[in-house]
């Protein structure tokens, strides 16, 4: 059992944020799931809406729910085929979807998507990852690469590593940024303090490089064109935290909280890839548009 106590400044927040703060340890979506099978109560009383606004008299006690193994199981969900051919499939990946299974996510990952749908996958990554080359944060949403052969998968794994592959992000930061374009070089490593974050240094850590483009102003943020030359976990959003700009609606890095589109998700989107056919050597580019719900809301800014 965890116990946690609501203070006067967490008042109004919802519950399973409040949590996910208190308790780093585990991912939001378990949390949630706590919440909904009643695994969560204040003063003997029961809470099961993941959204319940805090009163400021709440002491909450959380009682954890014992993981079942991790493994990788098909199951007929959707997934959507950007490009296929006899090496290689460009999915893209919806934003609350995780890539394969994890503490506290073990269905509807995309893996398990793949399973269901494709006939072989490589091996190359393990049984609880098959053919997957590299990833995007759940909450990111966009293009990403899959191989089905072994072949592939190395192949691949040699362009993402002598970073001859190309990746384009877009994404909406708080604040105005000054310059037009940029390039943030700062390493990342693990945060010693939150476990869960990564953090920015000029001294410590990989080497990660962002180059951004400005594609618009608004009053009180801006939109970007990003190109990564590494991939480091959280990297865009590391970056663009270290340079003053959060990613609108990633609390983790510093956001402020925010609402509709953007109350479950960040704005950062994968839109497109280049890479070279494992095969044929041809220069091959996927794109995925902009999510619905993200244009709508760039739509509500000034």
């Amino acid at each position: 059992m965890r116990s946690v106590t609501v203070e006067s400044h967490d008042v109004g927040k919802r519950l399973d944020h409040f949590l996910q703060e208190k308790l780093p340890e585990f991912s939001r979506s378990r949390l949630q799931d706590w919440i909904r099978d009643g695994r969560v109560t204040s003063r003997g009383k029961t809470i099961t809406k993941v959204s319940f606004a805090l009163r400021g008299n709440e002491l909450l006690e959380v009682l954890p729910a014992d993981l079942p193994p991790l493994h990788a199981t098909a199951e007929d969900l959707p997934v959507d085929v950007l490009y296929e051919d006899a090496d290689v499939v460009a999915v893209n990946k919806p934003s609350g979807i995780v890539v394969h299974a994890g503490a506290g996510n073990h269905t509807g990952t995309l893996v398990n998507r793949l399973l269901h749908r494709f006939q072989m996958l490589s091996k190359v990554g393990g049984e609880m990852r098959p053919g997957i080359v590299h990833r995007l944060d759940k909450d990111t949403s966009g293009v990403l690469l899959v191989a089905k052969t072994d072949t592939a998968h190395r192949a691949l794994a040699e362009q993402f590593s002598s970073r001859t592959t190309e990746k384009i992000y877009l994404t909406l930061v708080h604040g105005v940024v000054r310059d037009d374009n940029g390039k943030i070089t700062l390493r990342i490593s693990r945060d010693q303090a939150k476990r869960i974050r990564m953090s920015a240094s000029s001294t410590t850590g990989r080497l990660a490089l962002t180059e951004y483009k400005v594609m618009k102003r608004y009053a009180k943020h801006t939109y970007l064109r990003i190109r990564i030359g590494t991939g480091r976990t959280h990297q865009i959003r590391v970056h663009m935290q270290a340079l003053g700009h959060p990613v609108a609606g990633d609390r983790l890095y510093g956001a402020p909280t925010a609402s509709g589109a953007l109350e479950n998700r960040f704005f950062l989107h994968a839109h497109r890839i280049r890479f070279d056919s494992p095969s044929t050597g041809e220069r091959i580019t996927v794109e995925s548009p902009l999510p619905a719900e993200l244009a709508a809301y760039l739509e509500t800014l000034s």
